[in-house]
């Protein structure tokens, strides 16, 4: 009996990830580091920001496997809608989904929580949903171990009609200095931005002109 392979037992966690409104769109900012167990350093270079469609992503933060499950699920339901009704998801629409996803399996509960965000006829919004389903739209936000840390940089530089550079500006030192603040949050760190013109990630140059805007403040 002592000889039988018992399944692997490690649960990779997703952490720190930001999420503002700008003048023109959204930015989407996260660590890379991923952990297992007891802060256990799995992954160096995990993805937390997934895009669902042309104008609409998701950070996740919490158990990865759960996560990405949403992800999956709004990738299928998001091309469904574009396919029946020949127009994009609304964010909200995609929020609500999540939402329903994880009230849905509220006894047996994904442990995650999920920032969507993305530009519609309505133009730039985000929205938090936790693991229970809580959904909430938001102008600033944060998710993760990091985020109290997060919160600091966050609510000190925020404010209405921000620029692109300022909004890339802020993300990315609200998630550098959780970095410095969070054993679980690390390594390194990718921003998006998602307006009109549809979503793209920054490339390694553009992160690193975000930090040096941020270390001259």
């Amino acid at each position: 009996m002592n000889n039988i392979q018992r399944p692997p037992t490690e649960v990779y966690h997703g952490t720190t990830t930001v999420g503002l409104i700008y003048k023109q769109g959204v930015v989407l900012a996260t660590d890379t580091r991923v952990t297992s167990g007891h802060l256990f350093i799995a992954h160096k270079s995990g993805k937390k920001i997934y895009q669902i469609d042309d104008q609409l992503a998701m950070t996740i933060a919490g158990v990865v496997a759960d996560a990405q499950n949403i992800v999956d699920n709004l990738r299928y339901q998001s091309g469904i809608y574009k396919l029946e009704n020949r127009s994009p998801l609304p964010v909200k629409s995609a929020a609500r989904m999540a939402s329903n996803t994880f009230f849905s399996a509220r006894l047996f509960p994904l442990i995650a929580d999920v920032l969507m965000g993305g530009f519609d006829t309505s133009g730039p919004s985000i929205f938090n949903i936790d693991f229970f389903g809580t959904l909430t739209e938001e102008k600033c936000v944060s998710t993760g171990s990091g985020s109290p840390v997060a919160y600091g940089v966050l609510e000190t530089g925020y404010s209405d009609g921000m620029d692109l550079q300022a909004a890339t500006t802020l993300a990315a030192k609200a998630v550098t200095v959780a970095m410095k603040r969070n054993a679980g949050t690390g390594d390194s760190f990718n921003i998006a931005v998602i307006d009109k013109d549809g979503y793209r990630e920054l490339s390694d140059t553009e992160k690193n002109e975000s930090l040096g805007n941020s270390s001259r403040r």
